[in-house]
């Protein structure tokens, strides 16, 4: 039985050894595959917000199976994480049902939504991951910071410190993360919510950005930092020294597996039992005070296709019924500032996550690819998963929304070079902080639209 985080360690350095490629191909997709059969597991592009408690249910249990089979594997090793019977079990009855986020009168409760909950979603605004020139970085983290309607913020990535790239495994990865948080620590001074949750530390793809922002005037106790769960089932070394830094300092660990839809596990179905099965196995290895729940779709990398919603539905709703923990859902739209499709995009995804039982983090606009992400689409996500909650909608309702919505943006997924649209300081006058002109009028007729869509109690 695991009784500290060295048993995961040791368990990484003297588990059965396989190559890297037989671990993609001999264990994960063909057990997923063989588990997809074997439940007898199919999704319908109709129905992307499912009614079906057996299906979710079902889910759950193939993708318990696949990590009860399976466990986890660890790429600095080529060594399998096995585990024992009953300790995953154990790490699902242990896993937080609140979580406070922030310090002070800034400071937000997650819990583990229910399906259909009357509860609000709490909003987590930003870009995590986004690139970002030096001089682009405050201005678009202060477009969402400044939102009243966000409970706490994330951001993207410095790309550059003082004309400097910053590179991986680099020491100005050290400086640019500090140099974030340096800036996000100073945004929520500025917009008078000094106490607000951040998930921070993106600068840094190793782990030396977390080692060097695990201080109170960086990266408090009360933040977030990402553990991430490499796809499809594996670990590495860097994100183990995650996960152990934040042994003794502290910190919230957000789980972050970005099963591939369309990869390894397959279509839909089978990239949910690999979801369920990461989120299971991710309680131990990353050590989880809540789940990411961030699949990805093989070409578009957006979140807003149908098989990636129908995914983010079913696992969500896996969860809620089955092992209720918090789980916050990664928005991607494929669209960019001064789109009307990203605003599709993001109304669609938000329904989605909200009815299914998540909390609500975006928008990584432009897939996340570039700086081209507002507070004006975090602010209608918010307000679109306020009044999904308020008004009470059916998963039934919901599905008939998103399909509404899919017939206004499905058609970005074939646009050549996809649909980037603005940078920040094209959509918004960044002397005011107010979006342009062009880009609030969209805002305001898509919210008429969805309105009319039935949306009713949209304020």
């Amino acid at each position: 039985m695991i009784l500290s985080y060295l048993d995961i360690i040791d368990r990484a350095n003297n588990g059965p050894y396989i190559s890297e490629d037989n671990w993609d191909l001999e264990k994960v997709a063909m057990t997923t595959m063989k588990i997809v059969e074997k439940y007898d597991l199919a999704w319908n592009p109709e129905e992307i917000v499912t009614d079906d408690p057996g299906l979710a249910d079902t889910i759950f249990d193939a993708g318990l199976e696949l990590a009860q089979t399976l466990g986890a594997y660890s790429r600095s090793t080529e060594r399998i994480i096995e585990f024992e019977p009953g300790e995953l079990e154990l790490g699902m009855r242990l896993m937080p049902q609140t979580l406070v986020m922030g310090e002070g009168k800034d400071a937000r409760t997650l819990y583990a939504r229910r399906i259909m909950d009357e509860r609000l979603p709490l909003v987590w605004a930003g870009n995590p991951g986004a690139p970002h020139p030096e001089e682009l970085f405050v201005p678009a983290v202060l477009s969402w910071a400044q939102e009243p309607i966000v409970d706490m913020i994330t951001c993207g990535t410095l790309v550059e410190v003082d004309g400097r790239e910053v590179r991986t495994e680099d020491p100005i990865e050290i400086i640019s993360t500090r140099r974030e948080l340096q800036y996000l620590r100073q945004i929520l001074r500025q917009v008078g919510r000094p106490g607000m949750g951040m998930l921070a530390a993106q600068s840094s793809v190793s782990e030396l950005g977390d080692l060097a922002t695990a201080h109170p005037d960086y990266l408090r106790p009360c933040d977030a930092h990402l553990v991430p769960m490499l796809n499809e089932l594996k670990m590495d070394n860097r994100n183990v020294a995650r996960a152990v830094n934040s042994l003794e300092y502290g910190m919230r660990n957000a789980s972050l597996p970005c099963v591939i839809v369309g990869g390894l596990g397959g279509d839909a179905p089978g990239s949910a039992v690999v979801n369920v099965a990461s989120f299971i196995i991710s309680n131990l290895t990353c050590l989880s005070d809540y789940h990411l729940c961030h699949p990805i779709h093989m070409l578009h990398v957006a979140t807003t296709t149908r098989s990636v919603l129908w995914v983010e539905n079913i696992v969500q709703q896996a969860f809620a019924r089955n092992a209720p923990c918090i789980i916050v859902s990664d928005i991607y739209p494929k669209s960019g500032a001064c789109t009307r499709e990203l605003l599709y995009e993001t109304a669609a995804n938000a329904i989605v996550i909200t009815v299914s039982g998540g909390h609500l983090e975006g928008c990584g606009s432009a897939d996340g690819n570039a700086p081209n992400g507002t507070g004006l689409e975090a602010r209608l996500m918010g307000e679109v998963g306020h009044a999904v909650a308020r008004q009470g909608v059916s998963l039934q309702e919901a599905n008939a929304l998103v399909l509404t919505l899919l017939e206004k943006y499905e058609h970005v997924f074939e646009m050549p070079n996809g649909n980037p649209g603005a940078r920040i300081d094209q959509a918004y006058e960044l002397q005011t902080m107010r979006p342009v002109p062009q880009w609030e009028q969209m805002y305001k007729e898509v919210k008429t639209e969805l309105r009319e869509m039935g949306l009713v109690t949209l304020t």
